[in-house]
């Protein structure tokens, strides 16, 4: 249906507008209506079925290289290796598969598939019917605890307030009338008569006629834009896809010099053939699939159980690339509930909540607090916490200063109704008979000629106190009491009260989040909040939680529309500028983000509602919380499910470790994978025979250098890891540092075991069997040394603890095991084509072996000396 502004029409109109009446819709109508609009639901997002994820998981780059690997392999009848790797590659996507399907289970789990029930009237009567049977023109019955599921005109609205936090972003219940408003151009916070799909009625009762239904709501053309916004590849992926065509490159080029080599030589084709697919599966990573799968199951693990679900793995090491936080505030920054948090007394006597004690004089505070506590509609029994947020605020309060309902007895109330804007309560105490009233300050003065611990009645004070306490960010609720002479107990009875006092209330921020900011700062990453409370109260906040002290970066969603009509360059400007983001709208919030991502930044943006959905989808990291409405855990790549900043912390610290276990990994397969096919090369070069056969390359990839990189995937953090400025998103996993170290180890490696062989096979003119037995050994040895100097990029082997990761330990054990059962049994040595080495000789190779250790600890030195000089 066409865009109406129902809200600025009178109720007859939109009747006749909708062909409805006072009655409703016959079933037959509204069965007529489904067939043509079709139900009152949106389209559900596509669901990844298991083999999918398998599917994606086998096409993931690196994969696609050993699948080629796998076919040479079968071309050049190397059956044992093209099997070995089968194995791996499969390995791998299942293990993926279990990790992606297990995160799957847990988002369905948090989704709400509770069907929701509404009460309308259909032929002439009032029947309860599923939500998604709502059609246009429907009369729709509404109370306390309803969950609205289309949007909605108000026919009639009794005390009915509202949760419109999933759309506008503000915690603060929202007052609802029928009456016609005139005005043009109403954002949603500010159309009174309209109820909206998603929010949630907090109090009252009422009754609407649905206008919208399905994509045609509110929440409908959000999910219609989340729909259209293309979504962001991880930087993983991206970095991935990078590296697994930089070792295309390498080993294209290296195949080609060593078949130009081979045909100078004068060698068969078909033994080129064998020695380029032998030497080319040397080269090809195996284990890196597995061992990156590994590294971020095992972040994607610990983020769990620090409450931090994780949709696929790739976005593990997303999180932390972040370079901004945009972050909700309520019920993230805030525990997302009122708490009284200051008492003002008329003679300007101002007390903190949180430091009251008995050696205080709290006579008048305690007067305050029982007038609010007993003036109340809500229901605080055990853990339920059942009304409106400021009437549990005054049982809490109440309940904490102890106060005494004894010799109170409840004569009428006159409950609290929007329009009114406050509460009364009339009561009899001592024989005689009060009057107490709480709301707003501008309501409750008009019934007050008296102020309680002032001489004479300054209307103006009062109001400077109010003004004062709402500037602080607080929400103020203004208290009266008298005694009155009547039995009607009405409004008109009202009068002469004495003005008590005020009570701020504030929603509290969480315990730990300053703390959690601060280590934001610290790692380089700009946290702004986005909230759709009232700049004021934003910058109370703000400035508590260490965000900024400058109202100056604070701005408003008519500002950010301000700036989005003049250039793309102005409008990034003024993003730039502001921390604050106050009352904006789902697009606005858009725009704020694209503008961001403009600038080169990589942003994480947290939110549960409706109108935090395009914003999460459109981000690099799209963060709900586990509270949220479905379409945000369905937009989001990550979950939190206490709903704490401090757990987002704690994800990026396990993603920043995930990317540096993923390099250390990297490093360690391509420093090993780059020393082999170097001693090959010389080997060729000094017409020595083929080293090492396939199966025994094979072996030294897959057993040797897949147990290490296995084990590297359980590295704790570093010391300094979230000290560290964020990396460069657009930087390559095989980046300058990284090509270096695995350049120069590669070289000290193959050059180590070029020598030995030359020694073995043109000094001792030692057996081939034999030899390659020796070289065999000297290999696994250099390796499992090696793995000691890929623990870090930049420490020395030897300053970083084995309490970081024991298994690595347990994997150097378990690999020279093996290699000594290998040559130790004539089954396996047949089957491996190796000999066995003398023990004697065995020490003198490990011996020898750490000269790698040896080396890269004096290029560390060098590197971090010339790094420090240049720093300096």
């Amino acid at each position: 249906m066409k865009q109406t502004n129902w809200y600025q029409k009178e109720i007859d109109t939109i009747y006749q507008e909708l062909s409805s009446s006072i009655y409703g819709l016959t079933e037959d109508e509204a069965n007529e209506r489904i067939k043509k609009y079709g139900k009152n639901a949106l389209p559900e997002g596509k669901k990844n079925n298991i083999f999918n994820i398998f599917i994606h998981e086998l096409l993931d780059p690196i994969v696609l290289l050993l699948i080629v690997a796998i076919i040479a392999s079968f071309f050049a009848n190397e059956v044992v290796d093209a099997i070995a790797i089968i194995i791996i590659v499969m390995v791998d996507a299942i293990m993926g598969t279990y990790q992606e399907n297990k995160a799957n289970h847990t988002i369905e789990s948090l989704s709400k598939l509770v069907t929701v029930k509404t009460r309308v009237f259909r032929n002439q009567e009032i029947m309860e019917i599923d939500s998604v049977d709502l059609v246009v023109g429907d009369i729709v019955f509404l109370e306390s605890g309803d969950k609205i599921s289309a949007d909605l005109r108000m026919i009639e609205a009794h005390n009915l307030t509202v949760n419109e936090s999933v759309l506008t972003g503000e915690s603060i219940q929202v007052d609802k009338s029928s009456d016609v408003i005139h005005q043009d151009n109403l954002v949603l916070a500010e159309q009174a008569n309209m109820l909206f799909s998603g929010t949630t009625v907090i109090t009252g009762r009422g009754k609407a006629i649905v206008v919208a239904t399905g994509l045609s709501t509110e929440i409908g053309k959000i999910a219609n834009t989340i729909h259209h916004t293309k979504e962001e590849k991880s930087p993983l992926t991206i970095r991935v896809q990078k590296l697994s065509k930089q070792i295309s490159i390498l080993v294209l080029m290296m195949a080609i010099i060593i078949a130009i080599l081979f045909m100078l030589k004068g060698v068969s084709y078909h033994e080129i053939f064998l020695s380029v697919v032998a030497l080319a599966v040397s080269a090809m990573p195996e284990g890196l699939p597995l061992a990156l799968t590994m590294a971020l199951t095992i972040a994607s693990n610990k983020m769990a159980k620090k409450q931090v679900v994780v949709k696929e793995l790739n976005s593990v090491e997303s999180l932390g690339s972040c370079t901004v936080i945009a972050s909700d505030k309520t019920g993230t920054l805030t525990v997302n509930e009122q708490t009284a948090r200051k008492i003002l007394l008329p003679n300007e006597l101002e007390y903190d909540v949180m430091k009251l004690n008995d050696d205080m004089d709290l006579t008048d505070v305690k007067d305050l607090a029982l007038y609010g506590y007993i003036n109340n509609e809500a229901i605080l029994e055990d853990n339920k916490k059942i009304g409106d947020s400021i009437d549990i605020a005054f049982k809490m309060l109440g309940k904490k200063l102890k106060v005494d309902t004894n010799s109170i007895y409840v004569l009428e109330e006159i409950p609290y109704e929007s329009q009114n804007k406050y509460s009364t309560l009339f009561y009899e105490q001592d024989g005689k008979t009060y009057c107490t009233i709480k709301g707003s300050f501008e309501k409750v003065v008009t019934f007050c000629n008296k102020i309680h611990l002032v001489d004479h009645f300054d209307f103006e004070k009062l109001r400077k106190q109010n003004e004062k306490l709402a500037q602080e960010g607080y929400r103020v609720i203004a208290i009266a009491n008298g005694i009155i002479s009547t039995s009607s107990y009405t409004e008109n009875d009202i009068q002469n009260l004495t003005f008590m006092g005020m009570v701020g209330f504030i929603d509290p921020i969480r315990e730990d989040v300053i703390y959690s900011l601060d280590e934001c700062r610290k790692a380089g990453i700009k946290v702004l909040m986005i909230t759709g409370d009232h700049p004021l109260t934003a910058f109370s906040i703000a400035k508590e939680l260490n965000l900024t002290n400058d109202y100056e970066q604070v701005t408003t969603g008519e500002e950010v529309d301000f700036y989005l009509g003049k250039s793309q360059e102005e409008f990034d400007q003024f993003i730039k500028s502001k921390i604050i983001y106050t009352r904006v709208t789902p697009l606005q919030k858009l725009e704020i983000v694209k503008s961001l991502k403009r600038q080169g930044e990589f942003v994480a943006v947290t939110g549960d509602g409706v109108n935090d959905s395009p914003a999460l989808k459109t981000s690099n990291i799209g963060i709900a919380m586990g509270s949220g409405t479905d379409i945000a855990l369905e937009t989001s790549k990550m979950i939190i499910m206490d709903d704490n900043f401090k757990s987002i912390v704690a994800g990026i610290k396990e993603g920043r470790v995930a990317y540096a276990n993923i390099r250390k990994i990297i490093y360690f397969l391509l420093s090993c994978g780059f020393g082999e096919v170097l001693f090959f090369l010389l080997a060729i070069l000094f017409d020595l025979p083929m080293p090492l056969v396939a199966i025994q390359l094979l072996w030294l990839n897959v057993v040797t250098d897949g147990i290490q990189d296995f084990f590297l995937s359980f590295e704790k953090a570093e010391d300094n890891i979230m000290s560290e400025k964020p990396r460069n998103t657009k930087e390559s996993l095989l980046d300058k540092n990284l090509l270096q170290e695995v350049i120069v180890s590669g070289i000290v490696i193959g050059g180590m075991v070029f020598l030995v062989w030359f020694y073995l096979i043109q000094i001792l003119h030692m057996d081939l069997s034999l030899a390659r037995g020796y070289i065999m050994a000297f290999m696994v040895f250099i390796q499992n040394i090696h793995v000691f100097n890929c623990r870090s990029e930049r420490k020395s082997a030897f300053s970083v603890p084995f309490k970081n990761n024991y298994l690595i330990v347990v994997g150097v054990v378990i690999s020279i095991l093996l290699q000594i059962i290998v040559m130790e049994s004539s089954i396996l040595s047949r089957f491996l084509q190796t000999s066995k080495v003398p023990f004697p000789h065995l020490v003198c190779l490990f011996l020898l072996a750490l000269f790698i250790l040896v080396t890269m600890e004096i290029y560390k030195k060098i590197r971090n000396g010339v790094h420090d000089n240049f720093k300096s």
